[in-house]
């Protein structure tokens, strides 16, 4: 059996995983000569302000995507709070 964890940027897509799932599974199959029910794969989507390359996050190389970002955010609480 293999577990494999995989750490991303949020906001790809379902098609991007299945095609990134797909690809992996067929991988390890043939490496480690198992079936592909042996194989586990989970994702752990890590937003953009929570890495950083050469000393800059990446949530801050691009502003525009930033401020759309923040106004999704601040929608998204909103919506959050009505809900409760």
């Amino acid at each position: 059996m293999a577990y494999v964890t995989v750490r991303i940027s949020k906001n790809n897509s379902i098609e991007k995983k299945r095609k990134l799932v797909k690809a992996m599974t067929d991988a390890l199959v043939s490496v480690l000569d198992t079936k592909p029910e042996s194989i586990i794969i989970h994702f752990e989507e890590i937003e953009r302000e929570d890495w950083a390359v050469g000393g800059v996050l990446h949530y801050d190389k691009n502003s525009n995507k930033r401020e759309d970002r923040d106004e999704r955010k601040d929608r998204d609480e909103r919506d959050d709070r009505k809900n409760w």
